[in-house]
């Protein structure tokens, strides 16, 4: 299996409701894909309890996703951009960690998110060259 990539999103003033749906919409988004898996739990080695029909507020806002192929991460930080500037700027937030980094995208201009993803993905060259 790929490098595991921990994505956590919020919106503000959102309820579980609205959690729900977004996490829905974002992880149908990254599902589509082809690099990148969307695995099961709110954290590496945390299994999700059989029969269980919903989430609970922690992990709504969590997907655990597995870097599979070359450009992998380059399509996931692109994928979870478009995901957020669907929303108001000032209201998602977006955190994706590797191995203890991280990347936050919020309520900075585009020229400012370009920079920062820039940064994060020439720390994780390995991972997308995989």
């Amino acid at each position: 299996m790929g490098t595991t990539v921990e994505v956590q999103f919020d919106e503000r003033g959102s309820d579980d409701a609205r959690l729900d749906l977004l996490h829905r919409q974002l992880r149908q988004q990254l599902h589509e894909v082809g690099a990148l898996e969307i695995l099961p739990g709110a954290a590496p080695g945390v299994p999700v309890p059989e029969n269980t029909r919903g989430l609970d507020v922690e992990t709504l806002g969590t997907l655990m996703v597995a870097v599979l192929g070359s450009g992998g991460l380059t399509a996931l930080v692109a994928s979870v951009r478009d995901w957020l500037g669907r929303g108001t700027r000032d209201a998602r937030s977006v955190r994706i960690e590797i191995a203890g980094d991280v990347l936050e995208l919020t309520g900075v201009t585009d020229d400012e998110h370009d920079r920062l993803v820039a940064l994060f993905l020439s720390r994780h060259e390995d991972v997308d060259a995989s």
